[in-house]
């Protein structure tokens, strides 16, 4: 077999978050939106770490290549890994000092510990005897010492101590960004605005702590590390399900540490001894950096008040269709609707949820539910549907990353309230969003669902922008039930003809539409492919498209993360046009359009173009039949080739070029999106 052209995933993924880097580092971005992006790759950079480098860790440790088509060394990809990630750091810091310089030209000054005023210091002082004092708890290191394990995404301070008879102690130290606020606003001085990091207040006031046993505090480094945070989960038959999490989750505070980053100017004694604590075995997983750390707390960077330094706020418009007061079962008997967040308010899918909580002709209601949001409106409105004696069944997905805690606290109070909670299959990720409502009408059920790209949760559909449709087409309702019928039917898989669900027939189903673009192709037709996922990593889909643009159908992709495939293929002889979008919102929706002889067929979707997605998650990628929703969603596709702002070129060195302009006016496709919502929902 042919060696398949492929880019690695994970330089490809370094490469997704480069573009986040340069919307802070956008000129054009207000400033503290720039802060936001570097909190945003911040957080993208420390799962990164917990997750995919940890794997590539695993592989190395077991001498196993990535996989049988890229054979490259794992090790020879961590070292890539690292040159990246040092190299993006170091820009990361000139940003971030640019940053704090262009702070000080709207006279907000971001000081330290050691440039307070008298003023200042007196309400430092206060502050930190009465919010910060009860939450900090030091533990001074000796043989005695019991600490248990430390645990990764929270910042550290080791502590350097001596007494007066030159006793050396050494004390650590967690800040307490979990329960008190990253950042303190000082009082103004004049029109000065200043800020403090929580780190400094505690450095400026460690003397009180200490004093008491008569050590005096030498100086305060901060620490972070990071964890394999992969959830290894035994295949026990004698344990229930959640039980498996819930031992996953605690074998996850003891996961081998990937990446250790300290304060360049902390002593060699004191960074020898948290290595030590740590366990790391390698100074290799090592980063010197400056004083601070966690840099992922800056998307929580105050505004101060001044509106120029914020994005112009794009109020969501309510969805023209969706009448204040007015039943959405009555809407969606006439006709489909199509959701298009944040341009439109996620309340519509909470109000959907609440008139059926409330009806007295809805029987059940059906939820898959993967992230929530933390005071969640949408499970609220399932129990309170319970409570009104609905049948109400929550397929609630244990496994979804870093949301597992929450969805067991979830799952416990959905049970308590007399909801059915199905935790999906073992081995197989239910990543479906998909709700199924059936309602008493004319001595028969009828049935509506929504299906989406998405989460149901109404925090991250402020920035997040992801497809709902809502509709109670019978072709999409029945086969909606027989997803939700496979969990509770002994895992019965049924036969689909409208949906395409993985991993039952998505692969079969893809392969066969791009099939059909070839031949026409080959049969001198137009054929066209134009996709829009998250990711692109699948070997054999990026095969196929290979295929189809060689024989002439027209293929272009947007793709906003990982991207392995090779646009400029000389193997193939061929150029697949290939961009990503990163602006104000996270690009979400995945859309598939086919040509199909003139036919546009149009999916909306909430799997991406990777195995895990097409072989080990229940997907669904759902067709969107309505004349004017499909309408919609092509131009919105138009409308991305034609973004000359924000777009940037994916080629085949990953350099993350902006895509020209020329001499047209500047389009941005989420602006223009929002007007065109605006205009169409007034």
């Amino acid at each position: 077999m042919k060696k398949l052209a492929l880019k690695n995933k994970e330089l490809s993924w370094l490469a997704f978050n480069e573009r986040v880097l340069q919307e802070a580092e956008n000129p054009n971005v207000p400033l503290i939106e720039r802060i936001k992006f570097m909190g945003i790759y911040s957080n993208n950079l420390d799962e990164f770490f917990r997750v995919r480098v940890a794997t590539l860790k695993k592989f190395a440790e077991l001498g196993s290549t990535i996989s049988p088509i890229v054979i490259e060394k794992p090790e020879k990809i961590l070292e890539k890994v690292y040159k990246i990630v040092l190299e993006q750091n170091k820009r990361f810091t000139l940003n971030f000092n640019a940053c704090v310089k262009e702070l000080e030209t709207h006279q907000i000054y971001l000081v330290n510990e050691k440039q307070l005023s008298e003023d200042q210091k007196k309400y430092v002082n206060q502050f930190f005897a009465t919010v910060v004092r009860p939450t900090i708890f030091p533990n001074l290191l000796s043989k005695e010492s019991r600490l248990g394990e430390l645990k990764d995404n929270n910042i550290y301070l080791v502590i350097d101590l001596i007494d007066d008879t030159q006793n050396k102690k050494i004390a650590l130290l967690k800040i307490p960004t979990d329960t008190v606020t990253r950042f303190i606003e000082l009082p103004c001085e004049g029109s000065a605005k200043y800020i403090i990091l929580l780190d400094d207040i505690i450095r400026f006031c460690l003397h009180e702590i200490f004093d008491v046993i008569q050590y005096k505090v030498r100086g305060a480094y901060t620490f972070k590390f990071t964890r394999d945070s992969e959830l290894d989960i035994a295949d026990d038959i004698d344990k229930s399900y959640m039980e498996k999490i819930d031992k996953g989750l605690r074998k996850r505070i003891q996961g081998e540490t990937v990446r250790f980053v300290y304060d360049k100017e902390m002593p060699v004694h004191l960074l020898k001894t948290v290595i030590k604590l740590l366990n790391i075995k390698s100074i290799d997983s090592g980063i010197a950096g400056g004083r601070y750390h966690n840099f992922k707390d800056f998307m929580d960077f105050p505004d101060m008040g001044k509106k120029e330094l914020r994005y112009v706020k794009w109020e969501p418009v309510r969805h023209r269709e969706l009448i204040r007061h007015h039943s959405i079962f009555g809407v969606l008997k006439q006709k489909d609707v199509l959701l298009h967040f944040p341009y439109q308010p996620f309340i519509h899918i909470i109000d959907l949820l609440r008139e059926a909580a409330i009806d007295p002709l809805v029987k059940s209601i059906a939820i898959t539910i993967y992230r929530v949001a933390y005071n969640s409106s949408v499970m609220n409105a399932l129990i309170n549907a319970s409570r009104n004696g609905k049948q109400v069944t929550a397929v609630l997905e244990l496994q979804a990353r870093f949301n597992e805690e929450s969805n067991i606290y979830w799952s416990k109070r959905l049970e308590a309230s007399g909801v059915k909670v199905i935790f999906g299959v073992p081995g197989l990720k239910v990543h479906a969003k998909a709700i199924l409502i059936k309602r008493k009408e004319d001595k028969k059920l009828a049935q509506y669902a929504a299906i989406g790209t998405g989460n149901f949760n109404e925090e991250s559909a402020r920035v997040f922008s992801d497809l709902f449709l809502l509709t109670s087409n019978p072709e999409l309702t029945s086969e909606v039930d027989k997803v939700f019928r496979f969990f509770s039917s002994n895992y019965l898989i049924s036969r689909f003809k409208h949906l395409i669900v993985a991993p039952f027939n998505i692969r079969y189903q893809l392969t066969k539409l791009i099939q059909e673009e070839i031949k026409a192709a080959k049969s001198g037709k137009p054929a066209a492919i134009t996709l829009k996922v998250n990711n692109l990593v699948d070997a054999k889909i990026i095969s196929k498209l290979y295929e189809a643009q060689r024989l002439g159908v027209k293929v272009r992709l947007m793709v906003r993360g990982m991207f392995s495939l090779v646009p400029d293929n000389s193997e193939e002889k061929s150029f697949i046009p290939s961009m990503a979008i990163i602006d104000r919102y996270l690009e979400h929706a995945r859309i598939l359009h086919f040509h199909s002889g003139g036919k546009d067929l149009v999916y909306i979707s909430s799997a991406d173009m990777m195995e895990r997605n097409l072989e080990r998650r229940l997907e669904i990628l759902c067709p969107i039949y309505d004349v004017d929703l499909k309408a919609y969603l092509l131009k919105i596709m138009e409308m991305e080739w034609k973004d000359n702002t924000q777009a940037r070129v994916l080629d085949n060195d990953l350099s993350n070029h902006f895509r020209k302009r020329g001499k047209g006016e500047p389009f941005q496709l989420q602006y223009e999106i929002f007007k065109m919502n605006r205009e169409i929902n007034s």
